[in-house]
């Protein structure tokens, strides 16, 4: 369900990143989160974007995000920094969270540029816990790093800028004698080189990762021509080669809910009842996926048909 909201603040955070304070327009409080958790944002346009919400859980009268500026994105970076502007009215979905916070007694939080928002109220939330943690947040430089006056605070955080001290040391980071629960969120490369960097050291069960794009060489990819069906008993639709199952069902009229369309957000998780999928997203653990869940903007077919759980 949608909430209503206004643009209460804007505030330039570093180059290139904005933050928005987003508050109910009927002033009552906003749903309840917990770390880790995103929202979506239905801007004027009608895009629709995630982003990680990183202020006070104990306080819904707002919402906080952060939002960088990305020339090579869609059109949704740029329409936030250009078009919401304080008084500005959007709608929001959510929150949801795909990114929660497991208990630990130890916690290695690594942070890739605008990678830091979701870890924010994660490291609050650890020293609630009582829990051991330390934050490691690299960047470019600087000036472009969001949030250093609240890692001021902490003596645990350490600030790691690309032009003074050069890429992160993962292997001084995260070592085979470890027991830190590796949190990481940042660009697809950082990710690609933390899961590298733990499976060597034999560490891949420690680790809990949120992309903000789409993995490598998912977008454009085609296949075989395969059906997909909607419910049981319900209509069947081809899906063609260079077809994803999510255009094909909004072209035959069906009414499905759907965002990023990388394979990165969730929005378009739908459960399989009969079929192997072909997984191409970035997003569903193992787990989701043997128990039937795909993401239909990405995913395809191993079979020749899919059964969808969908209204006909």
């Amino acid at each position: 369900m949608s909430t209503a909201a206004t643009v209460t603040a804007v505030t330039e955070l570093a180059g290139g990143v904005r933050g928005l304070v987003l508050a109910a327009e009927d002033g009552r409080d906003l749903p309840s989160w917990e770390p880790g958790a995103h929202v979506d944002l239905v801007l004027p346009s009608g895009l629709v974007r995630q982003y990680s919400l990183c202020g006070d859980p104990g306080d819904l009268s707002s919402y906080e995000i952060a939002v960088l500026r990305e020339p090579e994105s869609r059109g949704g970076s740029r329409e936030v920094h250009e078009a919401l502007t304080e008084g500005a009215r959007i709608a929001i979905d959510g929150p949801r969270n795909r990114f929660p916070l497991v208990p630990a007694k130890e916690y290695l939080f690594l942070a890739g540029g605008i990678g830091i928002t979701p870890l924010l109220p994660m490291v609050v939330e650890a020293q609630r816990r009582g829990a051991r943690w330390r934050l490691v947040y690299g960047g470019r430089s600087r000036a472009s790093m969001a949030f250093l006056h609240r890692l001021e605070q902490w003596t645990s955080a350490e600030v790691w800028p690309q032009e003074e001290v050069g890429l992160l040391d993962l292997p001084l980071l995260i070592t085979t004698t470890g027991e830190e629960t590796v949190y990481c969120c940042g660009p697809g490369a950082l990710l690609d080189a933390v899961s590298a960097r733990c499976a060597e050291v034999g560490r891949s069960a420690d680790l809990h990762m949120e992309r903000f794009g789409a993995v490598e060489d998912v977008r454009g990819r085609g296949g075989a021509t395969f059906q997909v069906q909607v419910g049981v008993g319900g209509p069947v639709l081809d899906v063609g080669p260079d077809a994803s199952i999510l255009q094909t069902l909004l072209d035959s009229g069906h009414d499905v809910l759907f965002s990023c369309e990388e394979g990165t957000c969730g929005s378009c998780e739908t459960t399989v009842l009969e079929g192997e999928v072909d997984h191409r997203d970035g997003l569903l653990t193992d787990a989701e996926r043997a128990a039937g869940s795909m993401l239909i903007c990405v995913s395809r077919s191993r079979s020749d048909r899919l059964v969808l759980e969908l209204e006909g």
